[in-house]
């Protein structure tokens, strides 16, 4: 922690060092969940920090209802890049989608099902004739939900009902009404709900827990033509990344800065800081290199990767050998 305090002091002084000024390339990026939450503190750090200006492109995220709608986004030209997790993907290249994730920003897994702390329910198999919510039917929360399923033993179309409990404040208060038994969604999205009054507790994810999640996505064009941008992205995000451990309060109030609207109305900004550093809490324990071993930020071990793609397409998705578009960053 103090080297990593020592890294984040360094790149604060250089912040205001004076760079060669360099034309802006605009680079949009797919944000896999319709809430902008303090999760996306780094591309605020690395804006507001100059960093990105200093690499010559300008961050622009677009908020999207889930990861497979970042992947079709991507494969259709909408965004130049999304932060999705790897299962869509998975799912979308035999369709000709020709995109790679070059960049691993959560080292753990952020998913898993969670319900009521209160709930009789013990194990996935509990579920069975229960509704399950995720965030939108785009969600690889949907993947994970079914895979989970038939890994233990029930039929993913007849045994659960998954339907869409949308974010945060919507999703405590179906929990609350009873109208969802159990979740299918994330780490921030957890913590978001509990912000919200409504305790959560985890099932075991031993299933997917070694895996990781979420990385950044381009099409294979776009890293071959665009290098510098997406080296550029994901230089910038690293950076914000090790702040962002090192100083979560700091890193909200960044985000304040730059996401205004991110900064939740009806609360006193001390209460609204510290629900915020909770969300930022979530992520950032998925965030760490230790999280998996690795010890470049955005590498990857390929071997973690193809079980957990496995496990999340064994509900129905082909066997036959398929390329999982995973692959090292362009940084390295």
């Amino acid at each position: 922690m103090r080297l990593l305090i020592a890294v984040v002091t360094l790149l604060v002084a250089g912040a205001g060092t004076a760079v060669p000024a360099l034309a802006q390339t605009k680079v949009v990026v797919g944000w896999c969940s319709r809430t902008i939450s303090s999760a996306t503190t780094p591309f605020a750090i690395a804006t507001r920090m100059g960093w990105y200006k200093a690499e010559g492109i300008a961050v622009e995220l677009v908020p999207l209802p889930g990861s497979g709608d970042c992947v079709k986004n991507v494969a259709t030209r909408e965004v130049m890049a999304a932060l999705p997790s790897v299962e869509p993907l998975a799912v979308g290249r035999p369709q000709g989608i020709k995109a790679k994730i070059f960049y691993t920003a959560y080292q753990g897994n952020i998913y898993g099902i969670a319900v009521p702390a209160d709930s009789p329910v013990q194990k996935f198999s509990d579920l069975k004739g229960k509704n399950i919510g995720v965030i939108a039917m785009g969600s690889a929360g949907v993947l994970i939900a079914r895979a989970l399923a038939a890994t233990n033993g029930l039929n993913p179309d007849k045994d659960i009902n998954v339907v869409v409990a949308g974010e945060g404040a919507q999703t405590a208060a179906l929990l609350r009404a009873k109208q969802v038994d159990a979740l299918s969604q994330y780490d921030t999205q957890y913590a978001l709900v509990e912000n919200a009054g409504v305790k959560l507790r985890v099932l075991d994810t031993k299933d997917i827990d070694r895996y990781p999640s979420n990385g950044f996505l381009a099409l294979e064009e776009t890293i071959k033509n665009k290098r510098r941008e997406m080296v550029a992205l994901a230089k910038g995000y690293a950076m914000g990344t090790v702040f962002a451990i090192a100083n979560p309060e700091a890193a909200v109030r960044i985000l304040y800065e730059v996401y205004p609207a991110t900064k939740a109305t009806g609360k006193d900004e001390a209460t609204a800081i510290r629900d915020d550093v909770k969300v930022l809490q979530a992520r950032i324990v998925n965030w760490k290199l230790e999280k998996a071993g690795v010890k470049k930020w955005g590498g990857r071990t390929p071997r973690r990767t193809t079980p957990r793609i496995r496990t999340s397409c064994s509900s129905g998705a082909s066997s036959k050998k398929r390329s999982t578009g995973v692959t090292s960053s362009p940084t390295s």
